[in-house]
């Protein structure tokens, strides 16, 4: 297919010139998650879509992103979420087909936005035609090298081939059967058992995810998320791990299934592809690892070009913790010239109004805080709106299929992805004319877009002067480090330039006697933006920006 050119001029929201012409843009990019099937419908299905993403770009562009990351809408038969992939190269009917792709592709660039889609390398679906042919084509073919089979211990071969636990529960591998109906080989999946993991040292695998990647740059996509960055390379000879309770290691050190150091050579091949195609593609990690330091290794000049920071995530609302993750962040990204990213919501995880206490204006300062450091930023669908964690869904409509299994995670991801509100009333809150495939509490009519535009105390309102801030300001975005201030111990203040940044993340007001500057913006509504020449009182669970000239 012919590649689609970006648009290069300027908008009327005054964005910076077009795609093709900001080298390096992702080092200070604010980047926005939409998970498709709950951002918008375009089709009256109930369930959200690319036609409906692609109506809703205005709205972006307005927020003030400067990408838009799409979670997976590839063929798939949705054991989870539309990460197990029956085909890499097509569209799941449920999202559109490959035109709507291209429009939304179109439309994204005209409007200066870039797009990064989800890439899930790790695994397949057990649908995919490899998997089905590798289970015709029995023990041994070539077809079955392309996954992990192999025959389990025992006498009869009845238990497992090691000890690896599912990141969902329950043990990682699934036992197959025989033409003849004889129980056979058990293959590998670290998730469901409907994502059978790739094998990796297969030169087969290798291949085909070059053309994928060609594939959708072909299509004019700025780049990949790489779903379990951290997963595709095994340890030799798969040993055991010794003990279970594995997924509380996860993070902690590197196991035998994540975070092999194999996994790097694959990186600096698909950069090669990625710097075949100019216009600054990337490669996005979703790596978690036991440090800084190992996220770093996926960073140097010749592999990715960010990773997620899931270390900043799981730092909580505490100065002194958010201080030594910072600095660590900021240090480990330092010699590899790599952008730090910061991020604070997800689809896999408690949105973070409802992870910080349920507090909004504790979610409002820790938003300006993201904002202020150096590098670059992800924002997860909604959480300009404030929404909370939705943790009342009936068990009969839940999809998150760790949900349905013990002693994994949580179960419990479906309440981050409870479909958007857009509007004030309706019976889906303008997400569209036929539902929602997820219940929508209530109360979400009054942090809808509709009632929240225009009200300057609404956390809208709140994420679009920020980010036009962020954009304005020469000292905000881009950088590697940040000079600490002399602050009481629950809060941080740094200046970078002319701009510097306090956050009490304390229960109690602080008193700022020698006032850093003119006050361009605060969490808090209602804080006047001239504050007395004598010194000013920082509220509890606020974050206040200062230009200090």
């Amino acid at each position: 297919m012919t590649q689609l050119s970006p648009a290069t001029t300027t908008d009327s929201t005054g964005r910076a010139p077009g795609v093709e012409t900001r080298p390096g843009w992702w080092r200070d990019a604010v980047i926005y998650q939409v998970y498709p099937r709950s951002f918008a419908d375009g089709n009256a299905d109930g369930m959200g879509d690319l036609a409906g993403v692609r109506q809703r770009l205005p709205y972006l562009a307005g927020l003030g992103v400067d990408a838009v990351w799409l979670s997976p809408f590839y063929a798939s038969p949705q054991a989870d979420a539309g990460y197990d992939v029956a085909d890499y190269r097509v569209i799941d009917p449920m999202f559109g087909d490959l035109s709507d792709a291209e429009a939304l592709i179109r439309e994204a660039h005209r409007l200066d936005l870039r797009v990064i889609v989800d890439l899930v390398p790790n695994h397949s679906s057990d649908q995919h035609d490899w998997f089905q042919r590798a289970l015709r084509e029995g023990p041994g073919s070539p077809a079955r090298a392309r996954y992990h089979f192999r025959p389990g211990k025992g006498a009869d071969g009845e238990q497992p081939p090691n000890d690896w636990e599912s990141i969902f529960g329950g043990p990682a591998w699934t036992r197959t059967k025989n033409p003849d109906g004889t129980p056979g080989e058990w293959y590998l999946h670290l998730f469901a058992p409907e994502q059978p993991d790739f094998n990796w040292d297969c030169p087969a695998v290798r291949d085909e995810f070059r053309t994928v990647l060609r594939f959708w740059l072909d299509l004019g996509v700025d780049g990949f998320r790489i779903d379990v960055a951290h997963g595709m390379v095994k340890a030799d000879g798969l040993p055991d791990m010794g003990h279970g309770d594995q997924l509380k290691l996860l993070g902690n050190q590197v196991l035998p299934f994540f975070d092999q150091d194999g996994v790097h050579e694959i990186y600096r091949d698909w950069r090669q592809i990625l710097e075949e195609y100019g216009g600054d593609r990337i490669g996005v990690a979703e790596a978690w690892t036991p440090s800084a330091d190992r996220t770093a290794l996926y960073l140097r000049p010749d592999e990715l070009h960010q990773a997620f920071n899931f270390h900043y995530l799981d730092a909580g609302w505490d100065a002194g913790a958010l201080r030594r993750v910072i600095d660590e962040s900021l240090d480990s990204m330092r010699p590899v010239g790599a952008a730090t990213t910061w991020v604070l919501s997800n689809h896999d995880v408690v949105r973070h109004r409802s992870r910080l206490g349920d507090d909004l204006d504790r979610a409002r300062a820790a938003t300006l805080l993201m904002l202020a450091l150096p590098g670059s930023a992800y924002v997860y669908q909604g959480e300009e709106l404030g929404l909370p964690e939705v943790t009342d869904l009936p068990d009969e409509v839940r999809q998150d299929p760790s949900f349905f299994k013990s002693n994994g995670q949580d179960g419990l991801r479906d309440g981050c992805r409870v479909p958007l509100p857009w509007s004030s009333g309706g019976s889906s809150y303008g997400f569209g004319d036929g539902g929602a495939w997820l219940p929508q509490p209530r109360s979400w009519g009054g942090l809808s877009v509709e009632a929240q535009t225009g009200d300057p105390a609404s956390t809208l309102e709140l994420y679009r002067r920020a980010l036009r801030v962020r954009r304005e300001h020469p000292d905000l975005g881009a950088g590697d480090a940040v000079e600490w201030l002399p602050a009481p111990d629950s809060v941080l203040a740094f200046r970078r330039g002319a701009f510097v940044c306090t956050a009490n993340t304390g229960a109690q007001p602080v008193e700022l006697p020698a006032l850093p500057g003119r006050r361009i913006l605060s969490s808090r509504a209602g804080l006047p933006t001239d504050p007395p020449a004598d010194g000013t009182t920082l509220p509890a669970d606020t974050t206040v920006w200062w230009s200090a000239v």
